[in-house]
Order: C-alpha cells, then sequence, then structure tokens
C-alpha cells in the first residue's frame, strides 16, 4: 500500500483506495447527516465495502431514513460510473498496443480448455474490461517466493500482493516458476479440477525434468494481466478438497511412458504444499498451492522423459490419457512447450552437457555458504534514534508488547531508561508477574484498558490529556485485559478479542498517532517474546495505517520461530522484505539490553538526593517522585545522570546555542556549565537582589512567615525566566527546590509540596522550606495556593513560626518597576536596561561568542540584542537588512509575517512545526533530525529570525520570533507596504495553517485570543484597550473601522462560527455607532450561545448605545411625545435584553450579573429623557411624569403615540429598584474583583467593573430624584439646608420617604455599609443620622416594610462602626426586638440581608447564655442563609473564598460586640499587595490589635464539620472560611467568628494544644 494513501483526499485516489476516513470524508461532502457518518466509520466501511452496500444494510445496520438511503445510493452509483469513464479514457487505443505487448511477453499458451471451462471464462471475461494496470491496482506491495523445497509453517502469502514473473531455467538450481489463476476452473468439481491440474504439472515436470531444472508450479496466482489483475498478482483459491490436489499426482502412472520413468517423477516432483493467502477485505479463506520440482542427477541422467497430459470428455464424462500421444517438453523462456521436431536430436545432443551442469550446480550448492552478520547494534541503535548517534528525549517511545518470560525480566533496564510515552501488553499476567509489575519497581505507571481511550465523554484533547496523566506517567494499557482484577476486563481468546477489542484498539491508535502525539516524534517499538497472536498483529496494522508505513516501526524478537509466524502474518500490511529493514531477529533481549543502554544519554536513576535540615542529605525514589507529578523537582544532584562520554562536543555546543538564541534555559545549562563544559552564565544584577531578599526571607527569625514569596516582574524576553532558574539551581543545596508545572489544582499542588517538605524529615518543625516557582501565574491561583498552603500548615500543628514555603512568583510585565515599587521588600525587577556592570560582562561574553561559534554567531541575535540594551535603532537596523534581503512573494515570507503577527499580539504565541511543515509542503523527518530538515529548507533570514521550541511535556516543537522586540519591529516596518489587517486576513484564510489537524485547539486558541484578548494595565499591559490591541491597530489604518469589520467576520467564520468574535463584532460596530448591523451580530451571537450571560448582556448594550446616540444627537431640547417614540422604544427593547440575560443561570465563572447595571443605566437615561419630553417639562413636569409612571394616569398627549409603551414605562420604577436590590445583594455576597477570562467579555463601563459600590450609590441617588415629588429646583435648596429636608420627612408619604433614603444613601445595604468607608467618618455619621431622622418617632415600626426595617439596623449597626457614642444608637434589644418582624422559614421568609442581621444581632456574646426562643431565632437564620446562598451558587463553580465576610465578633459587649472588616483592615500596615498577602497568609489574626480585640470561640470538629456549643444541649454548625483549613480527624479548635452573606465562619482555625 503507498504509504502516503491515507494522507491524500478521496478526490485525489480511486474508490478501491479509500480507507474508512476517506469515505467519511465523500460521505459528507454529498451531505449526508454525521450520526449516519459515525456509525458508518465505525463499521469500517472502506472504498471497496462502500461499492457493495446494499440497502437493507444501509436502513437495520447503520439505522439510515429512506431519504438518506435514496440520495447514498444515487450518489454512489455516479460515483463508479464516474471511474469507470476515467479508466476508459486512460486505456484507450494508445494503452491496446502496449497492452498486446505484455500479452505476448507474460501470458503463456494453455491447452485447449473443455467447453465449459471455455464458457466460463469468456462470461467472465465479459465482465471484466482489460484496463491498463498501471492506473489501477499501484499501490500493491511485490513479495518473495516460499523457500523452495522447505514447508514453513508460518508462511502466508497476502492477497494483491506481486511474485515476481515466472522465470526460465537460467541456472539449474535457482527454480524457475509458471503461475497458473485457475480463477474458473476451481470451481470445477473434482474429476474436472483434478484432470485440470493434473495437466499442468505434469507438464511442468516434464519440462523441468528435460532441462534439469528446478522449478515451482503455482496455482492461484494471475498467469496474465486481466480485468483489474496484474501479472503474477497473487488472487489464491478457495479450496473445497486439499485432496483432489494431492490426487492429481496419480495421473503419473498413467501419463508417464514406462514404469521407471513413472517412479522418476514420483522421486522428482513433490507433494502440494497449501499455503494460505492472507485478506483484510474478506475472512473467507483462500490458498496458493506450490507443486515443487526437484530433477536431482542421479535420478534423471540420461533420461528423456515424454508424458500424455489427461483430458476430460465432455460426452462421457471421462478423463481421457492418450499414451499414443505421449510428447517430450522443454523450457522456452517462461513457457513449457513440446520439443519440435525440428529440435529434437539437438535436444538429445545436448543432454549429456546438461547432466554435467546439474551434477557440478549440485556439487556447488551443497557447500555451506557463508552466512551475512549484519551489524545488529548499529540498525538497532538507527532504528532507535532515528539516525542520531545517542538517545534522548526528543522521542517517545510506544511499547507493544506480548508475555515476556520471568528469566528476561532481568534485562528490562534498557525500557526503564527510554522516554516510554505507553505500553500496548497483552499480557493479562504483566501487573502480577510480567513486564508491568518489573517496572513499576523502578517507575511508576498508570494503568489503563483500551476503554479508557474510547473518550466516550468527548472530552477536548487537553482534558483527555489531563484526564489519562498522559505526560506525567507511563500509560500502561492492558489490550486483553487483567487478571485477578474485578470489572468487565477480563482476557479473552483471539475470536473474541476481534470482535469485541479491536475497535476499541483502533481507536486508541488513532487517538494517539492523530490527536496526541506530533507526527514522526514517536517510535513505536515491538517487542515479540513469546508466540504471536492475531490481536498483536492487528495492533501492528492499525499503528502502520496510521503512522502511513513502517519508517517509526522497530520489532525485536529473541526467536527467529517466532519471527517467522510475526512477519507471514505482519506482511498483510508491510512485505517481507520491509519487515527486515525495521527488524532485529535472534538478538538476546540481554544484548538488546546492553546495546540500547550504550547510547542511552541518561540512566534512570532509581533514588535522587534532597537537601535536609541536618546539613545531610536523603534519597527520593523515582516512584516516589513520581507521585509528586504537579512538581518538577530539583535535585541536589540535578542532570548528574548525563552520561558526557555518550554526549558530543557538537551536541554541547547545540544546547548553548540553543540558550543564547532565545531559547528558555534548561537545567543542563547550568550542570555543563558547573563541569566546565560550555561558558558559564552570565547573573544579572536582579538574581544578585532576589538572592538577598530570598536569604533574609530564610533567616529571618523575627516576622517570620510560615508562606513567603519573593517576585521576580520581567519585561518580556528580559531573561527574568534565566532569573528565577538561576536561583533555584544556586539554593538547591540549602532549601528544597521545584517548579510548579502549568495547569495544575491546586490541592494537588499544595499536597505534594507538604509531601515534599516532609520526606525523610523527622520533625515536622525543622524541616527545610520548599521553594516553589510559579510562573505566569494569574494572581487568583497563586493567592488560592497560599491559603491552601497555610491552611495545611494549621492542620499539620505546625508552628505558625516556621517558614514552610517560599513562592517564587516569576511572572511578565510591560512595566516590572512599577510592581517593584508596589512591595519593594520582596519584588525584583527585571528590565530590558543593563546596568554597566552587567554592560561589560554581556560585552564581554558577545566577543567569546563569537569566538567559540564562528559561523553560527549570527544565529545569535537575541543575547546580542541583549547586550546592547535592545537599542531601538539596533533593532530597526537589524530588521530592516533581513526585509531587504527576502522575497516577499515566497511561502516562507509569509509565514514570516504571520508568526510575528501572533507573537507582537499573543503572550506565548507560536505556531507547531507540524504547522509550518504543512504550510510549506515538507514531509517531516523523523523525531531529534526534525528541526535541522525544517532549517535546511529555511531562507538565511529566516533563519536568523526563527527560534525553535519543544515543549518540555508533550514535545509538540514550535517557531516563533527570537524575541518579542524583534517580532513588533517586523511587523512595524512590514506595515509600511502591507497593512497589519492584510496580514491578518491572510493568516485566517489559509486553510492550511487554520484546518491543520495537529494541535488545532491550540492554534485556534491563539486565534481567538488575537482578536478577543484585550491590553488591561492590572495584567502589567501599558494600557487599557477597548478592543484587542490587532483590531485597535488596524482601526487605525485607512478605512480601519470597515477593515476591523470584515477581519472579524473572517475571523468568525475561520474559528467556526464563535459567538464570542460575534459578540466582539458587534462591541466594535455598536462603538462606531453601525447600530443596526451591531444588533444583527449580537443576534447571531444570542443563537450561537443564547444563555451566555455575556452575549445577551452585548445585545442589551447595542440598545443602550444606540439609545445613548439617539438621546444626545436630538435636536429639539423639549422633544414632542411623537418625536420620542423611536428613542424609547430602543431604550425600552435594550431593558427587555438586560432582563433576558438577569435571567439566565449564570455562567460558572461569573459572579455579579452585569446585566442589572445596564438596566439600571437605561432606566435612568429614560426617565432624563421622558422628564425632558414637552408633555413633562413644565413647572409640575416632575409630579406629572410620576403621576403617569405610578398610577393608571396617561396624559392625553402621549395616549395614543405611546400605546405600545404605556405598560412597560408604568412598570419603571419597579424594575429599576429590584435592578439596584440585586446589585445591592450581589455586592453583599461577593467580592467585586472579575477574573481575567470575564474582564475579556465584559462590556460594563470601567466604574461599573471596578468601583461598583461607588457607582450603585450614585445610581441610587439618581434613580430616588425622579420620584420625588418637589422639583429639582427645591431639592438643591433642601440639600443646602438639610435641617428642611429631616423637618419635610414628617410629610412624606412612605414612597417618598423611600425616595428619600435612597436619595441620601440609605436606600440599600452596600449603600449604607460603603459609608463605614468614608475618608471622613463625622460626614459619614452626620448622613447616617440623616437618614435615619427619614423615620419619625412617632411612626410605628409596624408601618415600616421589612426593606426599610432593614436598611435602618444596618444604619444602626454602621453608625455604631463610625461614632459609637451616638445619641441616635438604640440598645442591642432595642434592635433585636425590632429585628424579630423577620420571617426564617415558610413561603413569606425575609431577604438574605434581614437574616443576616439576625445571625448578628442574635449571636450571644457567651454560648452558655442563651435563651431558647433567641438561639431558634439564629438557628432558624443561620440555616436559611446557608440555604439562600447554595442557591445563588449553584450555577457557578465561585469559591466561597469569594464571599465577603463583612463582620467579626469582638470581645465587647451590646452593639459594640460587631466590628466591620475596616476597622481590622486599617490595622494592616503596608502597600496594597503587602495588605493583600498579609489577608492571604493569616498575618492578620497576628497583628497586636486585632489579637486584642477580636474574640476566639472554641468549638470542635466532628465527621468533617465544624461545631460550637450554643446553650446547654444545642450546637451551631459553622463554616470554614477556607475548607483546607479544616484539621483531619476529630479536634477540639479555636477561631475567629465572621459574618457574611453565607451564615456564620469560622477563620484562622487552630487545634487546641
Amino acid at each position: 500500500m503507498d504509504c502516503s494513501s491515507s494522507e491524500m483526499d478521496w478526490h485525489e485516489l480511486s474508490y478501491n483506495h479509500w480507507t474508512e476516513s476517506h469515505v467519511s470524508s465523500w460521505l459528507k461532502s454529498i451531505g449526508i447527516k454525521e450520526p449516519y457518518i459515525i456509525r458508518v466509520k465505525e463499521e469500517e466501511v472502506t472504498g471497496s465495502v462502500l461499492t457493495t452496500l446494499q440497502r437493507e444494510y444501509l436502513s437495520n445496520t447503520i439505522g439510515m431514513k429512506s431519504g438518506q438511503i435514496e440520495h447514498l445510493l444515487k450518489k454512489r452509483d455516479d460515483l463508479l460510473k464516474a471511474e469507470q469513464c476515467k479508466i476508459k479514457n486512460k486505456t484507450g487505443s494508445s494503452s491496446k498496443k502496449s497492452e498486446d505487448k505484455k500479452d505476448n511477453v507474460f501470458v503463456l499458451q494453455e491447452e485447449p480448455k473443455p467447453h465449459t471451462q471455455k464458457s466460463c471464462e469468456r462470461e467472465e471475461q465479459g465482465n471484466i474490461p482489460n484496463v491498463c494496470n498501471d492506473t489501477l491496482n499501484s499501490d500493491v506491495a511485490f513479495c518473495d517466493y516460499r523457500k523452495f523445497d522447505t514447508r514453513e509453517k508460518n508462511f502466508r502469502y497476502v492477497k494483491h500482493n506481486l511474485l515476481p514473473p515466472e522465470t526460465g531455467t537460467d541456472n539449474m538450481i535457482v527454480p524457475c516458476h509458471e503461475y497458473k489463476s485457475l480463477e474458473v476452473a476451481h470451481k470445477l468439481d473434482s474429476k474436472r479440477l483434478k484432470s485440470k491440474v493434473a495437466s499442468e504439472v505434469l507438464r511442468f515436470a516434464c519440462a523441468c525434468m528435460n532441462m534439469r531444472a528446478n522449478g515451482t508450479i503455482h496455482f492461484g496466482v494471475m498467469d496474465k494481466v486481466k480485468g483489474t489483475h496484474k501479472h503474477g498478482e497473487i488472487t489464491g483459491i478457495p479450496l473445497k478438497n486439499q485432496e483432489d490436489f494431492v490426487d492429481a499426482l496419480d495421473y503419473i502412472e498413467r501419463c508417464f511412458k514406462g514404469s521407471a520413468h513413472q517412479i522418476d517423477a514420483r522421486s522428482c516432483i513433490r507433494n502440494p504444499c497449501f499455503i494460505e493467502v492472507l485478506d483484510k477485505e474478506t475472512t473467507e479463506k483462500t490458498w496458493v498451492v506450490e507443486y515443487d520440482v526437484i530433477p536431482k542427477s542421479s535420478i534423471v541422467k540420461d533420461k528423456l522423459y515424454y508424458v500424455a497430459v489427461p483430458k476430460f470428455n465432455e460426452k462421457d464424462g471421462k478423463v481421457e490419457v492418450k499414451r499414443e500421444e505421449q510428447v517430450s517438453y522443454y523450457r522456452v523462456g517462461a513457457s513449457s512447450s513440446q520439443i519440435p521436431e525440428d529440435h529434437f536430436v539437438i535436444f538429445i545432443q545436448g543432454l549429456k552437457e546438461k547432466d554435467q551442469q546439474r551434477e557440478e550446480a549440485e556439487s556447488s550448492s551443497n557447500e555451506t555458504a557463508l552466512e551475512f552478520k549484519e551489524d545488529q547494534k548499529r540498525k538497532l541503535s538507527i532504528l532507535l534514534t532515528g539516525g542520531k548517534k545517542l538517545m534522548d528525549n526528543s522521542l517517545f517511545y510506544i511499547v507493544v508488547t506480548n508475555k515476556i518470560q520471568p528469566d528476561h525480566l532481568d534485562n528490562i533496564n534498557f525500557l526503564v531508561n527510554m522516554n516510554l510515552f505507553c505500553v500496548f501488553d497483552f499480557d493479562p499476567d504483566s501487573k502480577v508477574s510480567g513486564l508491568c509489575g518489573r517496572y513499576k519497581e523502578q517507575k511508576p505507571a498508570t494503568l489503563h484498558f483500551l476503554n479508557d481511550y474510547e473518550n466516550v465523554k468527548r472530552l477536548g484533547n487537553s482534558d483527555l490529556t489531563a484526564s489519562l496523566k498522559l505526560f506525567d506517567q507511563v500509560s500502561w494499557i492492558f489490550c486483553n485485559g487483567r487478571n485477578n482484577f474485578p470489572g468487565e476486563n477480563a482476557p479473552c481468546d483471539e475470536i473474541t478479542w476481534i470482535k469485541t477489542r479491536k475497535k476499541k484498539m483502533k481507536k486508541a491508535v488513532s487517538l494517539i498517532c492523530n490527536e496526541i502525539l506530533p507526527r514522526r516524534s514517536f517510535i513505536v517499538l515491538f517487542l515479540l517474546m513469546s508466540d504471536v497472536e492475531q490481536p498483536l498483529v492487528e495492533t501492528f496494522h492499525e499503528f502502520y495505517a496510521e503512522m502511513n508505513g513502517h519508517d517509526c516501526l522497530t520489532v525485536i524478537s529473541e526467536s527467529r520461530e517466532i519471527y517467522k509466524k510475526w512477519s507471514s502474518l505482519a506482511q498483510v500490511s508491510c512485505t517481507i522484505t520491509a519487515l527486515k529493514e525495521i527488524s532485529i531477529v535472534n538478538m538476546p533481549l540481554s544484548h538488546v539490553d546492553a546495546t540500547v543502554q550504550s547510547i542511552q544519554l541518561s540512566k534512570n536513576q532509581p533514588t535522587r538526593k534532597l537537601p535536609v535540615s541536618n546539613g545531610g542529605l536523603c534519597f527520593l525514589k523515582s516512584t516516589e517522585e513520581a507521585i509528586l507529578d504537579s512538581l518538577e523537582i530539583i535535585s541536589v544532584d540535578q542532570c548528574d545522570d548525563t552520561d558526557l562520554e555518550i554526549m558530543t562536543k557538537d551536541e554541547i555546543e547545540q544546547t548553548e546555542l540553543h540558550f543564547y538564541r532565545g531559547g528558555k534555559i534548561d537545567w543542563i545549562n547550568f550542570w555543563l556549565a558547573d563541569k566546565h563544559k560550555c561558558g558559564g552564565i552570565i547573573e544579572r544584577d536582579a538574581c544578585t537582589d532576589a538572592s538577598t531578599i530570598l536569604a533574609s526571607v530564610v533567616n529571618n527569625c523575627k516576622d517570620m512567615r510560615p508562606v513567603d514569596s519573593v517576585n521576580v516582574y520581567h519585561q518580556p524576553g528580559s531573561g527574568g525566566s534565566t532569573v528565577a532558574r538561576q536561583l533555584l539551581w544556586s539554593w538547591k543545596t540549602k532549601v528544597r527546590c521545584a517548579v510548579v508545572k502549568q495547569s495544575t489544582e491546586v490541592s494537588t499542588v499544595c499536597e505534594h509540596a507538604m509531601k515534599l517538605r516532609e520526606h525523610d524529615e523527622n520533625d515536622k518543625n525543622s524541616c527545610l522550606p520548599v521553594l516553589l516557582l510559579l510562573e505566569d501565574q494569574n494572581p487568583d491561583y497563586i493567592d488560592d495556593l497560599r491559603r491552601n498552603l497555610g491552611s495545611v500548615i494549621t492542620i499539620k500543628k505546625i508552628r505558625s513560626s516556621v517558614l514552610c514555603f517560599i513562592l517564587l512568583i516569576c511572572n511578565r510585565s510591560n512595566d516590572p518597576e512599577r510592581m517593584c515599587r508596589a512591595s519593594p521588600s520582596q519584588t525584583v525587577a527585571v528590565t530590558h536596561k543593563l546596568s554597566d556592570e552587567e554592560k561589560s560582562l554581556f560585552l564581554e561574553k558577545v566577543e567569546q561568542l563569537k569566538l567559540q561559534f564562528e559561523e553560527d554567531f549570527k544565529f545569535i541575535i537575541t543575547f546580542v540584542l541583549m547586550s546592547k540594551d535592545f537599542e531601538p535603532s539596533y533593532i530597526k537596523g537589524f530588521v530592516k537588512n533581513i526585509l531587504k534581503k527576502i522575497d516577499h512573494s515566497l511561502p516562507i515570507t509569509r509565514l514570516i509575517r504571520f508568526v510575528a503577527l501572533l507573537n507582537c499580539y499573543v503572550k506565548d504565541s507560536y505556531i507547531s512545526m507540524s504547522h509550518c511543515e504543512e504550510y510549506l509542503g515538507i514531509a517531516p523527518p523523523l523525531g531529534g533530525t526534525r528541526y535541522h530538515a525544517f532549517v535546511d529548507l529555511l531562507s538565511e533570514e529566516a533563519r536568523l529570525i526563527f527560534i525553535h521550541l519543544r515543549d518540555s511535556s508533550t514535545h509538540i516543537q514550535s517557531i516563533r520570533i527570537i524575541h518579542t522586540m524583534v517580532a513588533k519591529e517586523i511587523l512595524r516596518q512590514l506595515s509600511a507596504n502591507l497593512p497589519q489587517s492584510s496580514i491578518a486576513m491572510e493568516l485566517i484564510k489559509d486553510e492550511v495553517l487554520m484546518n491543520h489537524r495537529f494541535d488545532r485547539d491550540q492554534f485556534l486558541r491563539v486565534i481567538r485570543a488575537l482578536f478577543i484578548r484585550r491590553n488591561k494595565k492590572t495584567r502589567g499591559d501599558p494600557e487599557d484597550t477597548t478592543f484587542s490591541p490587532l483590531i485597535e491597530n488596524v482601526i487605525a489604518e485607512r478605512d480601519g473601522v470597515q477593515r476591523a469589520v470584515d477581519l472579524m467576520k473572517a475571523a468568525y467564520i475561520a474559528l467556526g462560527k464563535d459567538a464570542y468574535v460575534a459578540q466582539q463584532l458587534a462591541r466594535l460596530l455598536y462603538t462606531n455607532k453601525r447600530f443596526e448591523e451591531a444588533l444583527e451580530w449580537a443576534e447571531i451571537a444570542k443563537t450561537l450561545s443564547p444563555h451566555d450571560t455575556f452575549i445577551l448582556d452585548t445585545l442589551g448594550q447595542v440598545y443602550k448605545k444606540w439609545f445613548y446616540h439617539l438621546y444626545d444627537t436630538l435636536e429639539e431640547k423639549e422633544p414632542s411625545p411623537e418625536r420620542g417614540v423611536e428613542i424609547i422604544n430602543i431604550a425600552l427593547k435594550g431593558i427587555s435584553a438586560f432582563r433576558a440575560s438577569e435571567k439566565t443561570p449564570k455562567k460558572e465563572t461569573v459572579s455579579l450579573n452585569s446585566s442589572y447595571y445596564g438596566e439600571v443605566d437605561v432606566g435612568c437615561r429614560l426617565l432624563k429623557f421622558l422628564s425632558g419630553v414637552d408633555v413633562f417639562s413644565i413647572t409640575t413636569g416632575y409630579s406629572e411624569l410620576m403621576k403617569y409612571l405610578l398610577t393608571d394616569y396617561i396624559p392625553e398627549e402621549v395616549k395614543i403615540p405611546w400605546q405600545r409603551l404605556h405598560q412597560q414605562l408604568k412598570g419603571l420604577e419597579k424594575s429599576l429598584r429590584r435592578a439596584l436590590e440585586c446589585i445591592s445583594e450581589d455586592l453583599s455576597y461577593f467580592q467585586t474583583d472579575i477574573s481575567e477570562e470575564d474582564e475579556e467579555l465584559d462590556a460594563r463601563d470601567p466604574e461599573q467593573v471596578y468601583k461598583p459600590r461607588e457607582w450603585l450609590t450614585k445610581k441610587s441617588a439618581v434613580y430616588a430624584r425622579f420620584f420625588c415629588k418637589v422639583p429639582k429646583e427645591c431639592y438643591e435648596a433642601a440639600e443646602n439646608n438639610r435641617t428642611d429636608l429631616v423637618a419635610q420627612a414628617t410629610k412624606l408619604s412612605p414612597f417618598q420617604r423611600q425616595m428619600r433614603t435612597y436619595m441620601l444613601g440609605g436606600g440599600n445595604v452596600t449603600a449604607i455599609l460603603s459609608l463605614i468607608y468614608d475618608k471622613k467618618p463625622q460626614r459619614a455619621a452626620k448622613k447616617l443620622e440623616e437618614i435615619m431622622a427619614m423615620y419619625p418617632e412617632n411612626l410605628t415600626w409596624k408601618d415600616l416594610d421589612e426593606a426599610e426595617l432593614s436598611n435602618f439596623i444596618f444604619c444602626q449597626i454602621a453608625l455604631n462602626c463610625i461614632l459609637p457614642g451616638s445619641s441616635k444608637l438604640f440598645s442591642l434589644q432595642k434592635l433585636q426586638e425590632l429585628s424579630k418582624r423577620f420571617k426564617t422559614q415558610g413561603k413569606y421568609m425575609s431577604s438574605a440581608s434581614a437574616l443576616f442581621l439576625l445571625s448578628l444581632l442574635f449571636w450571644p456574646e457567651t454560648t452558655q447564655e442563651v435563651s431558647s426562643a433567641d438561639l431558634q431565632i439564629l438557628l432558624s437564620a443561620i440555616d436559611a442563609l446557608q440555604r439562600l446562598c447554595e442557591q445563588k451558587i449553584k450555577f457557578m463553580s465561585q469559591r466561597k473564598s469569594r464571599i465577603v465576610t463583612h463582620f467579626f465578633l469582638a470581645k465587647a459587649k451590646g452593639l459594640n460586640k460587631i466590628v466591620h472588616r475596616s476597622v481590622i483592615e486599617k490595622q494592616i500596615k503596608g502597600t496594597l499587595s503587602e495588605k493583600k498577602l498579609k489577608w492571604l497568609g493569616g498575618e492578620v489574626w497576628k497583628t497586636k490589635e486585632v489579637v486584642q480585640q477580636l474574640k476566639r470561640i472554641e468549638g470542635w470538629t466532628e465527621n468533617e464539620n465544624l461545631y460550637v456549643q450554643c446553650g446547654h444541649k444545642n450546637k451551631i454548625r459553622i463554616i470554614p472560611r477556607y475548607s483546607a483549613s479544616m484539621p483531619h480527624g476529630n479536634e477540639r479548635v479555636t477561631f475567629y467568628l465572621g459574618f457574611s452573606f453565607d451564615g456564620v465562619v469560622a477563620l484562622d482555625i487552630h487545634v487546641m494544644k
């Protein structure tokens, strides 16, 4: 089979050669539905099977409906007709002559056939057109004959393979060959078949005996070109009865002349060999039948043989042998012919010479031939390394093996040292007594079954890889189940395996080869250590097909017999000759082990060394280390397993060169420098500073934190990552060091870090600290890790003064110096700017490298740029010189543009080498040589600016520009002639890159980020952007907005109709006042993702901006009702869209529903517009408007124009109030920070995102103003005279009173509590007193609704926090009495804020002294709060730690027992970052003022719950604010008590001594 056919498109192949994938693609192209395509593929329908599909099969097995069946069969028939037309065109008159020539060469004259035989063949020939064989079966492989005169048990032929052409008698010992197809004759009855076979065999044997030449006649092999068959093609014949072919030789006695000749014939003609023909397409068994003829000189000397061939007489149904017609035959070329009379005498005279030649040939053939000895060491090395001199980690290895005998298990160390990806193990006992068990003694492995690779959950590649831990540990796949294992994966026989597990094997192999591992990045090693069975061979077939040939396959077999059986079965996919090329046979496994180990660069270290607290070292076993797979541990003896004797000087130089070209530094760089095998690595000033900070952290005895941190902020490409790794390398002997792997769960990292700290240490309070490097992790992740580590330290009862962990946080920032100023004592900044001392070191190093690398020095441009401070003029000149020399029309130049574009705008972006090869049309070479082959095809300029990267875990090889600043300059200079919009458009419209299957998910993520990710100062970007930086730059081009729109539309299509791209396009359009188009795209986004909050919110934003635009551009100051219809309609549509978003279940990452903000914005602006309509703008306008909005009253002027709007407008006040309350409630529950992902999609105004509490207070006042009865002028007068405002309170209705309190800032909980943060306490206290004055003394509390009562009590608590001595304050008992109106159960249960007040007010000062009634209120309130909170966070994966704790329990009495969090925040000194660290690290609870003020509560843990005794018998369940801080087991504990909207919470939990 042509090794590239599976990669070719179905258009390019004949349907006979289609695989299942080709058939699926064709079905998709003709419009068959996806579920049916999947079913057809699962049933393994290839192209040849497609031609025979029947209606019943499609209906019953595939489950197709009749319409789809009719369509498929019609298209299938059209396909067949089109193919036949192609064949006819290709095999016209010109090919007819060449075909006749072939017949003359290859076709042998046959004896006249019986009538029935002739008619059968004629009929068959009529059905099959004679076509040019170069057109069809071009993928047929050649094969070798069976070894002459041997009966090999494990020899087989493969159907459609080609044997060499028939031959004559060039050499008497080397057999001549003759073929007979018997394609019609095999159907004859026994008598006819025997006579036919006998006639062919005896004629051929007589000729061979007369020629004194060995020969073989083959039945079941095409003897001429016929139909689609080639000459010499193995077709095989089905055998009804093998005895017919044996009995055919009984004609010898009837056909040969004389008894002596008959005995000779019996001696020379061997009994038939029946050789099985393997055929993937059918289960029917067919055979090739072969007769060997060996005319030994001792038998045939001086004799001439005659034979009369048998003929079947159709008249009497008998076989006739006419002795009088006995004739002599001889071999003429490749045919057996009668010796002509005129040649007879000459032939007899030549017999003596033939006898002599035969004797000499036999004599020489008996001499022992020298056996060719293959250099198996060299061959094995080449097969396993892809031609390299050593075996490193540049390739993965997949091992496929059957049972390995116990005496061989001592010779598997070479496998342990290999970079194994997975093992397909067919030994069910491997875990107990086989390879798996022995391997796991030295290295860990994750045990899987084939089922695990089925991906029934349809996970993405990255999620599936993570769930199977594929790059963390070796995946050991038990392909035929496991013994002594519960479940449904018991071992089974071959037949059952093929029925039930073959499909699973196919899926697993396809997934690994096509989705998980890059092409040609791995080698599959077949270890044949016991008898071969069909399932193992099927696995070979699958790998051969998926890998497009045998280039990356290797076979090792210690036994020749096992290999013979293997090769005879495997030749269905791969020819015997090709198999020999990839096989190591008859080499003992012990020799294989020693040979492979001799080329392995690094050996598996069963143990590595770690420092311990007593100054010594301890061992860490590799099996123990592998369990800690979330960490990359740096040991004291890191890299000592590298064999310098194997590592060549060239490889050392390449390792060094890669770093100086801009590649990421590896531990081997430090190790080689320490061994003086390469130059030293410059240590920047920041490294020295960071090491000093680290030393002060480790040695600081006074203010020791259990979890401390050192920050390294660096400009991209300035060497920050190198600085961080230098720190780890230099400290690896003093503390335990590890790198936290990306995308690892915080809880897992926490668990593994603690195990690393305590490994082989005796005292948990005196362990060495662990230095953990976190690179480019987001702040939330770091905070969570810090919190979890702190909690575990508490649980383990480690002293709080012991330093346990140091987080080395290495993050990119465009302004690292600003980040350094925020926390100077713990942060260093790494910039492109070099100090004078650094500059001299760099310039000196440049000169050294120039001498060392000579010709390659020009590639070390990154280091040279660094030595020049990345001076813009130098970069500009360098790039200008590069671009001047390149041909802009070449594909490689386009690739440079694409990579530069991505590197400029998307952090950590790259294009995989697989994408590059596909784009440039390069066939990928194997593994380690891959990059060099790629580089050889690049232009000189491309080599200068491209850097090759390789992912350390997945081994995905990729390309990027050597430095971000170079990428930006390339893009800037190209933009002069080629706008960035054109480059981006060309990229996303390139089908090769966009549709390339490998690493496609990651590539599309980068493209998506290119169009969606915005710059944010909070992430260290230079400025905030409204859209992605690319789109912002495109907008700045000529006709930029339209170009940006066109680009976004193209990106939407290229990314598979991405809903978020459609959303961003809508934002772009409404920002540029193209509202109709924006609406269209917002609707498209909504259709694609109908329940996404952000997308629905964007639809509301379109209407909002549209409404604002219409309002702002309105010419009339007092528009008429008719003029306002369109504006009001747009506003109301916006409110409706925002409401739809509010009702949608929230996204998992969202805590606050942003759509309420949009509704309030539009509502308030709409009120302002309504107040300006001429009907309501007269002197009494405010009262008129309020009357219209709040009652059934409708002014005549608006009755008809607004008839469709009245209902919505009259509900405006209630909807606004509800939205404000919902915002307030959300802000009461949750912290207001926003995730990076949400930040990209959030369309709110900056104030709403970053200062939502201030925004809420302002909007509450705006809303309230419109519903107060007095005109605006009166308000302004009252604002200036607060006494008048309060005096008016007695005359206000309940509604007006509520509006006044809203206006003063007392309308909701959030607004009231935000007053506590006022920097002027007196001002805030006065405002609170004014709010409370709105409730006159003669008003009974029963007249207030629950919301008003709740707000009043919150005002009391807030006032007590600000001004404890105020005369307006009520006693605690009075507030408790008032709050008893709140309901904690039932249909009319009070709001969360009211329940929160109950938990706050009724928590007893001492838990022993509490009345049963008060206790019942408290318990009911806490229970109700917890239930409400669970409902609220039902649709979020929001961590409970994000919920705000508003108040804490103090030691004081009465209302003073309630302390607001602001009081504690005031006690924390330092910068904002340092304050945050103290909260997260728990230092806040150790502050002297906090300890003095807050009260510690005693409780206990039981069944993983935390309780407090309340009263004599009752216990209250407390929620630990950080669940990780809960001690394991049942313990007595103390903690601080906090009050939040999810109930009563415990903080700073400590186990009581």
